[in-house]
């Protein structure tokens, strides 16, 4: 009886710690980003105008973040501020249902496309044979960050446990799964870029290419990391004033510096 009732309290000890940890990674998302605040940022997310109004829920989002503990976890409350900051801002321009005469300004319509709207092309790389697309499933943007082609989702799903090639539409159904696309993307360099958190943690070491092509550390960095194909090198480009206009709205709200090198212009993109 006395072996029974010892394995009976180890037991319960074990399910009593990861209760307790899971309470403490939920509970430091939801002290950086509380509930109030995160409607705050988002304030037109859930208008009937948007197409993704109800998706993108506070408990989504907490939830999606307990995969990546790493995420706006490292360095000094400034610097995980500074990240949340950027990262909200970018997947905000990446579903922004706002313009330029909007309701309480351009950057208060983040999350409010959950697809891409009128996608140019089926997003299939048929080259690359490591990812190979599924007949007839297209790999437009979705999700906060727009995950667009075979060559991500195939990744993305096996890393988050779902068919990222035969069931793309997974990231569009279910908000959980598209906040953890972002927060992958996010967190995950792919070689030869950096991740963007390691870029808004300080941790980006520039190589001798990076250098050659200026890509400066900042939030312009992760620019060039997400769309630097189609944004970097351009002075002036609209689409970049966006992404800092969003970050710029946000770092006021969390109280945080913006840091140096905003924007692109100046820095080639990755091959």
């Amino acid at each position: 009886m006395a072996q029974h009732s010892i394995l009976l309290l180890c037991f319960f000890l074990s399910i009593s710690y990861l209760l307790s940890s899971c309470q403490t990674e939920a509970t430091a998302i939801e002290r950086l980003v509380p509930r109030d605040l995160y409607y705050k940022i988002f304030i037109h997310k859930d208008n009937t105008a948007c197409p993704a109004n109800g998706f993108y829920t506070y408990e989504s989002f907490v939830q999606a973040t307990r995969r990546f503990p790493r995420f706006a976890s490292i360095g000094s409350p400034a610097t995980q501020r500074l990240e949340v900051a950027a990262f909200l801002a970018q997947i905000s321009h990446e579903t922004t249902g706002g313009w330029a005469t909007a309701p309480d300004g351009p950057y208060a319509w983040g999350l409010c496309f959950k697809e891409e709207v009128s996608p140019q092309s089926n997003y299939c790389d048929s080259s690359n044979t490591q990812w190979p697309c599924f007949p007839n499933k297209t790999y437009q943007g979705r999700g906060p960050i727009q995950l667009s082609w075979n060559y991500n989702y195939g990744p993305a799903g096996r890393a988050l446990g779902f068919d990222g090639l035969k069931n793309p539409e997974t990231v569009s159904n279910n908000s959980v799964i598209a906040f953890q696309t972002a927060l992958w993307f996010w967190m995950t360099p792919q070689s030869p870029k950096p991740s963007c958190h390691d870029v808004m943690i300080g941790k980006y070491r520039p190589t001798a290419a990076d250098l050659a092509a200026n890509r400066t550390s900042g939030f312009g960095l992760t620019t060039n990391i997400i769309n630097g194909g189609l944004e970097c090198g351009i002075p002036g480009d609209g689409r970049v004033n966006d992404r800092i206009g969003f970050f710029q709205r946000y770092t006021g709200l969390f109280k945080v510096a913006t840091g140096p090198n905003l924007d692109c212009e100046n820095q080639r993109p990755y091959a």
